[in-house]
């Protein structure tokens, strides 16, 4: 079975590309520094895992992400390889396929992320009401991230 879940912070902003025949499938690419439980002295302590979102999941990214938020991802390790066209050595990837991906903190500290980055502010998000519950308008159920 290939199955990963990972939880961790984004390096920086997804990078966004629309991919595929028609150029009409969104593939969002995002680095996550994972804390390593165990560290010797002279080794970093986090490994830099790249994920890779498509379609809605790559949409979602983009719209929602930005450096420094915690997010959970959950996929499947792809390996891939090419090669270098200056160098002419064979260049070996590893990266997650995202079958899922969630905030993993609340949304004051994903909104104080956006505004130190300078990522795109809420204002096409819909505020919450008084009880803490978000209204969602007519009409945007395709555009949810989650079924």
């Amino acid at each position: 079975m290939n199955r990963v879940d990972l939880t961790g912070r984004l390096t920086r902003d997804p990078e966004v590309k629309y991919v595929g025949q028609n150029v009409d499938l969104c593939m969002a690419t995002y680095t996550l520094a994972v804390d390593r439980e165990f560290a010797r002295d002279d080794e970093q302590d986090a490994d830099f895992i790249r994920c890779k979102a498509f379609g809605k999941r790559g949409e979602f990214a983009e719209k929602y992400f930005c450096k420094g938020m915690r997010i959970g991802v959950c996929g499947r390790i792809q390996t891939g390889s090419y090669y270098d066209q200056e160098t002419g050595k064979k260049v070996y990837t590893t990266d997650v396929m995202v079958d899922q991906q969630e905030f993993l903190e609340s949304k004051a500290a994903n909104e104080q992320h956006r505004s130190e980055n300078g990522s795109a502010s809420g204002s096409n998000q819909t505020q919450a009401d008084e009880d803490g519950f978000m209204n969602i308008p007519d009409g945007i159920d395709e555009e949810l991230p989650f079924v």
